[in-house]
């Protein structure tokens, strides 16, 4: 096997509740990247398309990810990489976490998998470092495993794979603005209130326990940030309209996607999550600013192959 393709999903990360903690895989929205073994040593990118991105292997999430991959792995060939971006750059739903997961898990297929998905996550967080300043693993853990993941540590990748209620669905509103994750993570405050650090972290256990459970109403009472989300909502244009508008429609919660400007409504149901991304949609073009609106059911699975050659 000599060259694969494959389909990288997008993901939300945070869900409110779980700073740089939670992370969940989503269906439909991704990158498409091709990898071709060559015999010649090192990485190369060939081409972006979708984005204008850099093809420099060491400005190119993709390319840091994968030589971290191959500075530890010792083969004797080469890597060419071809990127159609399917998640625009700065739109909160894990545009670096899909380049740079899919480069090292093609990698690895194409070397016989000898990285568990988990393991290649520490490849995939070098990337995150160039695009965000910070080596968070919410995006990239959610791409690779699928699903709901939590971070216990990402020092250390203590990352599980959490239980997913088969019902739960999102609406993903993505305003054709950039937000950019260093900027956006510039904004947070150093020190935060007991009190609201009580309250976050009661709602982070709660979520994850209504997970387990399938408890939708507590998953609904847990999706609340009264940390991040009233210093970065302000960047959103009509936030606090988009979530009355959820809310009072069914949505269990609703919360920015990542470092924004995306936010997403959660509900129990793919219909009413279409219900709710009608309505956002009449709210939204009112505005004149160019947006997407998905909905998605959970991703188990993570990375998708397309095909092998």
């Amino acid at each position: 096997m000599k060259e694969i393709k494959i389909f990288s999903p997008a993901s939300i990360a945070n869900l409110s509740c779980g700073f740089d903690i939670l992370g969940v895989c989503l269906n439909d929205i991704g990158d498409t990247i091709v990898v071709r073994k060559t015999s010649e040593k090192g990485i190369k990118i060939l081409k972006v398309t979708g984005q204008k991105l850099n093809t420099d292997i060491y400005k190119n999430v993709a390319g840091v990810s994968a030589l971290a991959l191959l500075k530890e792995t010792k083969v004797n060939c080469g890597f060419e990489i071809e990127i159609h971006k399917g998640i625009k750059p700065g739109s909160g739903i894990g545009s670096s976490a899909a380049s740079s997961a899919g480069s090292v898990y093609a990698i690895n297929e194409l070397l016989g998998r000898p990285y568990s998905n988990k393991e290649l996550i520490k490849f995939a967080i070098e990337g995150e470092k160039i695009a965000s300043g910070s080596a968070h693993a919410d995006n990239v853990a959610a791409v690779l495993l699928g699903g709901f993941t939590f971070v216990r540590d990402s020092l250390e990748f203590d990352i599980f794979k959490l239980n997913t209620p088969i019902e739960l669905a999102f609406t993903i509103l993505h305003p054709q603005i950039e937000v950019k994750t260093s900027e956006s993570r510039a904004i947070i405050k150093n020190q935060v209130p007991l009190r609201k650090m009580i309250v976050q972290t009661a709602n982070l256990g709660a979520f994850i326990s209504g997970l387990y459970t399938e408890d939708y109403n507590l998953i609904g009472r847990s999706i609340k940030d009264v940390i991040i989300e009233p210093l970065r909502s302000i960047l959103i244009p009509k936030f606090d309209k988009l979530k009355e508008i959820s809310l009072s429609n069914g949505a269990l919660g609703f919360g920015i996607s990542g470092s924004g400007p995306s936010v997403f409504a959660l509900s129990k149901g793919l219909l009413n999550a279409k219900k709710i991304g009608n309505l956002l949609k009449i709210e939204y073009n009112q505005l004149g600013i160019e947006f997407d609106i998905h909905t998605s059911s959970v991703n188990e699975k993570g990375i998708k192959i397309i095909e092998y050659k």
